[in-house]
Parts: structure tokens; C-alpha cells; sequence
């Protein structure tokens, strides 16, 4: 009797857990639960050329209750956080400091050609 060399894959029960708003935000939740050894499973129009939609994250039926855990543990985590906005901050901590960006290289390359010319003067 000939043996495959197919093995038979177990079917995975795969339940729903949240539906994230966007695909990276996903990604993120899949990574996290991922990193706990969850098996997640991304479905939605989040990969085609037009992502649409919000995305559900699947996890496997024997595994929702530990992902739900997960998930409730780091939101009490960032509940505690010293900085509880909810990311509108770091978006305007990222325009002051790329609004820095130009100033300082104006400066930069002040400071390159007066300096020459003063230790020129000086020596």
C-alpha cells in the first residue's frame, strides 16, 4: 500500500475576535497575539487595491479566550500609561519636530560657512 506524502492538515476553527478599523491597526493586533503564540487569521478588503472596510481578526476557537485576555491586558496597561492620549499627541510631537527639521540645517550650514571665513580672518 502506497503512503501520501500529503499529510492531512486539522482543520482550524478559526472564530471571530474584534474588526480593527484598518489594516495596520490588524497587522499590529495579529503581531501582538502572534508573539503569544496565537494563531490569527486577517479577512476583510484590507490587501487589494482599494482597501475598504474594516478588518476582522480570526483567532482559533480554542484560543479566543486567551486572546481576549491579551487584549484586555494591554488595554489596562495603557490605561496606566503616563501619556493617555490616543495617538493625536505623537502626531503633533511628529509636525513640531519635522517643523525643527529645516531651521537646523539652515543653521547647520550657516554655522559651515561663517566659520571658515572667521578662522580665516582670525589666522
Amino acid at each position: 500500500m502506497a503512503r501520501s506524502s500529503i499529510c492531512a492538515v486539522q482543520g482550524l476553527e478559526m472564530v471571530p475576535l474584534l474588526r480593527a478599523e484598518g489594516a495596520f491597526h490588524a497587522r499590529v493586533l495579529a503581531a501582538r497575539l502572534g508573539s503569544e503564540g496565537v494563531v490569527t487569521q486577517l479577512r476583510g478588503g484590507f490587501d487589494g487595491p482599494y482597501p475598504m472596510g474594516g478588518v476582522e481578526v480570526l483567532v482559533r476557537a480554542d484560543d479566543l479566550s486567551l486572546a481576549q485576555e491579551l487584549l484586555l491586558a494591554d488595554e489596562v496597561e495603557s490605561a496606566f500609561s503616563l501619556d493617555p492620549g490616543d495617538g493625536e499627541d505623537l502626531e503633533d510631537e511628529a509636525v513640531a519636530v519635522s517643523g525643527r527639521g529645516p531651521w537646523l540645517l539652515v543653521l547647520g550650514m550657516v554655522v559651515l560657512l561663517v566659520l571658515p571665513l572667521l578662522l580665516a580672518l582670525v589666522g
